[in-house]
C-alpha cells in the first residue's frame, strides 16, 4: 500500500479515524510514501502543539512514535520522474502541489500500473485522483464497500 500524510497522521495523532488507519496497517508490511511526507507529519504534529492540543511532554511522545514508525517507512525520493508526473496530475486533477507529489510518488512506487495496488488517504481530493489513475483507494468509504487488494 502507499500511504500519504492524511493517512499517516492518525497513526500517531489520536482522531476519529485512527482504529481504521492502524487496522490497516496491520494489513500492510512495509509503509511506502513520498519523501516529503516526513515533514508533512512534522509540521500536523508542530500546529497541534501550537494549538495545545497535547499535554505535558505529549508533543515529544507523538514525535517518538512517528520516528518509531518511520524505521519501516519506504520513502520514494525526489526523482526529475516524480516531479514530471506531478506537473502532469496537476494538469488533469485539481489537487495541491503536494498532494500532486504525493501522487505522483504513488504512481513510480506502483511503476504506473496501479490497478490492483492501494493507495491510502483521508483526502477527498487526493483519493479522488487517485482513483482516477486506477489505484484502489483505501480505506474504503461507506458507499464504497469494502475492495479486494493486493
Amino acid at each position: 500500500m502507499y500511504w500519504d500524510t492524511s493517512a499517516l497522521t492518525p497513526l500517531f495523532v489520536t482522531e476519529a479515524t485512527t482504529p481504521v488507519m492502524r487496522h490497516l496497517l496491520q494489513d500492510d508490511s512495509v509503509v511506502h510514501t513520498w519523501w516529503g511526507t516526513r515533514v508533512e507529519c512534522v509540521s500536523a504534529i508542530a500546529r497541534r502543539e501550537r494549538e495545545g492540543y497535547f499535554p505535558g511532554e505529549g508533543g515529544a511522545h507523538v514525535r517518538r512514535i512517528l520516528n518509531d514508525l518511520y524505521l519501516t517507512v519506504q520513502e520514494m525520493q525526489p526523482t526529475e520522474d516524480v516531479r514530471l508526473r506531478a506537473e502532469r496530475c496537476l494538469s488533469l486533477h485539481p489537487l495541491r502541489a503536494a498532494d500532486a507529489l504525493q501522487l505522483a510518488a504513488a504512481l513510480i512506487w506502483a511503476r504506473d500500473r496501479p490497478a490492483g495496488t492501494a493507495f491510502v488517504s483521508l483526502d477527498d481530493r487526493l483519493r479522488l485522483a487517485a482513483r482516477r489513475e486506477g489505484f484502489t483507494v483505501l480505506p474504503p468509504t461507506p458507499s464504497e464497500g469494502t475492495p479486494s487488494t493486493s
